[in-house]
Protein backbone atom coordinates (compact mmCIF):
# COMPACT_ATOMS: atom_id res chain seq x y z
CA UNK A 1 0.00 0.00 0.00
CA UNK A 2 1.81 2.80 -1.07
CA UNK A 3 2.12 5.56 1.63
CA UNK A 4 2.09 9.79 1.52
CA UNK A 5 4.98 11.08 3.77
CA UNK A 6 4.70 14.73 4.61
CA UNK A 7 4.75 16.03 8.06
CA UNK A 8 1.50 15.28 8.93
CA UNK A 9 0.81 15.74 12.27
CA UNK A 10 2.35 19.17 14.89
CA UNK A 11 4.98 17.60 16.90
CA UNK A 12 3.56 18.23 20.02
CA UNK A 13 0.01 16.43 19.67
CA UNK A 14 1.35 13.04 20.78
CA UNK A 15 -0.86 11.50 17.68
CA UNK A 16 -0.20 9.38 14.56
CA UNK A 17 -1.82 9.87 11.05
CA UNK A 18 -1.33 8.04 8.26
CA UNK A 19 -2.08 8.35 4.86
CA UNK A 20 -2.55 5.24 1.91
CA UNK A 21 -4.10 4.95 -1.12
CA UNK A 22 -5.94 1.71 -1.89
CA UNK A 23 -8.93 3.43 -4.15
CA UNK A 24 -11.59 2.78 -2.85
CA UNK A 25 -13.51 4.43 0.12
CA UNK A 26 -10.91 4.43 2.35
CA UNK A 27 -8.77 5.74 -0.23
CA UNK A 28 -7.00 7.45 2.54
CA UNK A 29 -7.12 6.10 5.82
CA UNK A 30 -5.85 8.52 8.42
CA UNK A 31 -5.52 7.20 12.02
CA UNK A 32 -5.89 8.64 14.95
CA UNK A 33 -3.95 6.92 17.74
CA UNK A 34 -6.50 5.50 19.83
CA UNK A 35 -6.69 6.02 23.68
CA UNK A 36 -7.88 7.31 26.89
CA UNK A 37 -8.69 11.09 24.59
CA UNK A 38 -10.24 9.41 21.71
CA UNK A 39 -13.73 10.88 21.12
CA UNK A 40 -15.22 7.53 21.10
CA UNK A 41 -13.31 6.45 24.07
CA UNK A 42 -15.92 4.31 26.29
CA UNK A 43 -12.90 5.14 29.56
CA UNK A 44 -15.26 7.37 31.98
CA UNK A 45 -18.31 6.21 30.60
CA UNK A 46 -19.81 5.60 33.98
CA UNK A 47 -18.50 8.73 35.28
CA UNK A 48 -20.69 10.68 32.47
CA UNK A 49 -23.70 8.92 32.81
CA UNK A 50 -23.43 10.32 36.29
CA UNK A 51 -22.39 13.83 34.91
CA UNK A 52 -25.89 13.83 32.81
CA UNK A 53 -27.78 12.34 35.73
CA UNK A 54 -26.59 15.41 37.83
CA UNK A 55 -26.69 17.71 35.08
CA UNK A 56 -30.87 17.26 34.35
CA UNK A 57 -31.00 17.78 38.05
CA UNK A 58 -29.80 21.14 37.79
CA UNK A 59 -25.83 20.69 38.87
CA UNK A 60 -23.50 23.45 37.58
CA UNK A 61 -20.54 21.06 38.46
CA UNK A 62 -21.30 18.44 36.47
CA UNK A 63 -22.22 20.23 33.14
CA UNK A 64 -18.28 21.54 34.09
CA UNK A 65 -17.36 18.58 33.58
CA UNK A 66 -19.38 17.30 30.63
CA UNK A 67 -18.09 21.07 29.48
CA UNK A 68 -14.35 19.74 29.64
CA UNK A 69 -14.77 16.35 28.50
CA UNK A 70 -16.58 17.22 24.98
CA UNK A 71 -15.15 20.93 24.54
CA UNK A 72 -12.26 19.71 22.88
CA UNK A 73 -13.38 17.97 20.34
CA UNK A 74 -16.24 19.41 19.65
CA UNK A 75 -14.18 22.89 18.93
CA UNK A 76 -11.29 20.82 16.55
CA UNK A 77 -14.60 19.26 14.37
CA UNK A 78 -15.99 22.90 14.22
CA UNK A 79 -12.75 24.31 13.39
CA UNK A 80 -11.93 21.86 10.50
CA UNK A 81 -15.20 22.29 8.90
CA UNK A 82 -15.63 26.46 8.87
CA UNK A 83 -11.35 26.76 9.13
CA UNK A 84 -12.45 29.92 11.12
CA UNK A 85 -11.34 29.67 14.78
CA UNK A 86 -13.84 32.69 16.22
CA UNK A 87 -16.24 30.56 14.70
CA UNK A 88 -15.32 27.39 15.81
CA UNK A 89 -15.33 28.45 19.24
CA UNK A 90 -19.32 30.22 18.39
CA UNK A 91 -19.81 27.53 16.85
CA UNK A 92 -18.81 24.78 19.59
CA UNK A 93 -20.58 26.86 22.55
CA UNK A 94 -23.86 27.30 21.11
CA UNK A 95 -23.79 23.71 20.35
CA UNK A 96 -23.35 22.78 23.98
CA UNK A 97 -26.06 25.27 25.09
CA UNK A 98 -28.38 24.05 23.00
CA UNK A 99 -27.21 20.44 23.55
CA UNK A 100 -28.16 21.39 27.55
CA UNK A 101 -31.64 23.18 26.87
CA UNK A 102 -32.60 19.67 25.62
CA UNK A 103 -30.90 17.49 28.56
CA UNK A 104 -33.83 16.71 29.91
CA UNK A 105 -34.92 14.63 26.48
CA UNK A 106 -31.79 13.10 26.32
CA UNK A 107 -31.39 8.89 27.27
CA UNK A 108 -28.50 8.95 29.30
CA UNK A 109 -27.79 5.02 28.63
CA UNK A 110 -26.31 6.83 25.63
CA UNK A 111 -23.45 8.45 25.43
CA UNK A 112 -23.36 12.14 24.88
CA UNK A 113 -20.38 12.79 22.48
CA UNK A 114 -22.29 11.79 19.11
CA UNK A 115 -25.33 13.70 20.16
CA UNK A 116 -23.23 16.76 20.71
CA UNK A 117 -20.82 15.95 17.68
CA UNK A 118 -23.88 15.86 15.53
CA UNK A 119 -25.21 19.59 16.45
CA UNK A 120 -21.75 20.78 16.18
CA UNK A 121 -21.09 19.29 12.39
CA UNK A 122 -24.26 20.77 11.17
CA UNK A 123 -24.11 23.95 12.55
CA UNK A 124 -20.54 24.52 11.18
CA UNK A 125 -21.56 23.19 7.59
CA UNK A 126 -24.23 25.79 7.45
CA UNK A 127 -22.00 27.94 8.88
CA UNK A 128 -19.47 27.70 6.58
CA UNK A 129 -22.30 27.33 3.84
CA UNK A 130 -23.93 30.81 4.69
CA UNK A 131 -20.09 32.53 4.05
CA UNK A 132 -19.80 31.28 0.87
CA UNK A 133 -23.47 32.73 -0.04
CA UNK A 134 -22.23 36.04 1.39
CA UNK A 135 -19.26 35.67 -0.58
CA UNK A 136 -21.01 35.28 -3.88
CA UNK A 137 -23.13 38.32 -3.09
CA UNK A 138 -20.81 40.26 -2.45
CA UNK A 139 -19.44 39.55 -5.83
CA UNK A 140 -16.19 38.19 -4.19
CA UNK A 141 -14.00 35.36 -4.12
CA UNK A 142 -16.24 32.00 -2.60
CA UNK A 143 -13.02 30.99 -1.06
CA UNK A 144 -9.64 32.26 -0.05
CA UNK A 145 -6.45 29.65 -1.41
CA UNK A 146 -6.81 26.51 0.40
CA UNK A 147 -5.28 26.87 4.19
CA UNK A 148 -5.69 30.66 4.01
CA UNK A 149 -8.74 31.03 5.46
CA UNK A 150 -9.96 34.46 6.80
CA UNK A 151 -10.42 34.55 10.90
CA UNK A 152 -7.76 33.20 13.08
CA UNK A 153 -6.36 30.08 12.77
CA UNK A 154 -6.50 27.62 15.67
CA UNK A 155 -2.98 27.35 17.60
CA UNK A 156 -0.20 25.11 16.42
CA UNK A 157 -0.41 23.16 19.88
CA UNK A 158 -4.15 22.61 20.01
CA UNK A 159 -4.33 21.20 16.25
CA UNK A 160 -4.87 17.56 16.02
CA UNK A 161 -3.19 17.33 12.14
CA UNK A 162 -0.87 19.25 10.45
CA UNK A 163 -1.01 22.43 8.34
CA UNK A 164 -0.71 20.76 5.59
CA UNK A 165 -3.44 18.10 6.16
CA UNK A 166 -5.75 21.28 7.19
CA UNK A 167 -4.80 23.42 4.16
CA UNK A 168 -5.73 19.81 2.30
CA UNK A 169 -9.23 19.97 4.02
CA UNK A 170 -9.39 23.75 3.28
CA UNK A 171 -9.45 22.83 -0.54
CA UNK A 172 -12.91 20.33 0.03
CA UNK A 173 -16.28 21.68 0.50
CA UNK A 174 -18.33 21.80 3.54
CA UNK A 175 -19.78 18.92 2.83
CA UNK A 176 -17.26 17.08 1.96
CA UNK A 177 -14.76 18.10 4.85
CA UNK A 178 -17.83 17.37 7.09
CA UNK A 179 -17.81 13.78 6.45
CA UNK A 180 -14.04 13.65 6.65
CA UNK A 181 -14.18 15.47 9.92
CA UNK A 182 -17.11 12.52 11.44
CA UNK A 183 -14.76 9.58 9.78
CA UNK A 184 -11.10 10.43 10.78
CA UNK A 185 -11.16 12.36 13.61
CA UNK A 186 -14.55 11.85 15.62
CA UNK A 187 -14.22 8.08 14.71
CA UNK A 188 -17.60 7.35 13.29
CA UNK A 189 -18.46 4.93 10.75
CA UNK A 190 -20.30 6.00 7.57
CA UNK A 191 -23.68 4.38 9.31
CA UNK A 192 -23.11 6.60 11.77
CA UNK A 193 -21.72 9.69 9.90
CA UNK A 194 -25.39 8.71 7.45
CA UNK A 195 -27.35 9.08 10.69
CA UNK A 196 -25.89 12.20 11.95
CA UNK A 197 -26.20 14.02 9.18
CA UNK A 198 -29.59 12.71 7.72
CA UNK A 199 -27.91 11.14 4.29
CA UNK A 200 -28.11 8.07 2.40
CA UNK A 201 -25.69 5.67 3.25
CA UNK A 202 -24.18 5.88 -0.83
CA UNK A 203 -23.85 9.34 -0.55
CA UNK A 204 -21.53 9.20 2.72
CA UNK A 205 -19.39 6.92 0.98
CA UNK A 206 -19.68 8.91 -2.22
CA UNK A 207 -18.47 11.94 -0.38
CA UNK A 208 -15.93 10.43 1.55
CA UNK A 209 -14.33 8.74 -1.56
CA UNK A 210 -14.41 12.43 -3.24
CA UNK A 211 -12.83 13.89 -0.44
CA UNK A 212 -10.17 11.56 0.07
CA UNK A 213 -9.34 11.14 -3.38
CA UNK A 214 -8.59 15.14 -3.69
CA UNK A 215 -7.00 14.99 -0.32
CA UNK A 216 -4.88 12.51 -1.81
CA UNK A 217 -3.73 14.64 -4.71
CA UNK A 218 -3.10 17.81 -2.77
CA UNK A 219 -0.93 15.99 -0.12
CA UNK A 220 0.86 14.14 -3.26
CA UNK A 221 1.42 17.50 -4.77
CA UNK A 222 3.37 18.62 -1.93
CA UNK A 223 5.78 15.99 -1.69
Amino acid sequence: MARIQPALLAPSSGEEIQLATDGGTESIAIHLKAGPSSPRSTAGRRHERRWIKDAQRGSAEALEALYRRHWPWAHRAAYLVVHDRAAAEDIAQEAFLAAVRALDRFDRRRPFGPWLHRIVVNRAIDWARARSLRAEELETEPDPAPGSHLGTPEPQRSRPYSESVVAALGSLSPEHRAVVVLRYLLEYTPGEIAEALELPRGTVNSRLRRALDRLRKQLEGER
